[in-house]
């Protein structure tokens, strides 16, 4: 029977190896977690690399400040390569196929004015997208369209 020490150390050990490594530790799953997610690493490292980002915030108010000029500047004027060079609020709100065919007149305006700079073909742009998932759900036998 192991001393009370020794019984202390382990669970010591045990919540320790917990707090580092939960996944290890417990055995669990962490698919479909946002830190395994493409689109929520890309917005930290959009965020981390803004020009402007702090080395560290001098108060919470601080923090809150530059979030909320971030998220307005993301959501509303950067272009994601994965949405088509489009805003997030572009395409939520359903302004794609106006936007893309601005982009196809500004395209057509430059190829008529400098044809020689597009060597194979009149440039397109990029069709809108049609879907954007985050985690998409598995196609099961309730869900799956014919």
């Amino acid at each position: 029977m192991p001393d009370h020490d020794l019984v202390g150390r382990l669970r010591w050990h045990r919540r320790f190896r917990l707090f580092v490594n939960p996944v290890e530790a417990t055995g669990a799953q962490t698919k479909n977690v946002s830190d395994d997610n493409p689109y929520s690493e890309s917005h930290f490292r959009t965020l981390k690399y803004r020009p402007g980002f702090p080395e560290r915030f001098g108060s919470l108010q601080d923090a809150r400040s530059f979030s909320v000029e971030f998220f307005a500047w993301y959501n509303d004027e950067h272009c994601h390569s994965g949405l088509r060079l489009l805003s997030p609020a572009v395409v939520h709100h359903g302004l794609a196929p106006k936007a893309i065919e601005r982009r196809r007149a500004v395209l057509n305006a430059a190829y008529s004015a400098h044809p020689e700079r597009f060597v194979r073909k009149p440039p397109r742009p990029l069709p809108a997208p049609t879907e954007v998932w985050i985690n998409k759900p598995q196609p099961t036998p309730e869900n799956k369209t014919q």
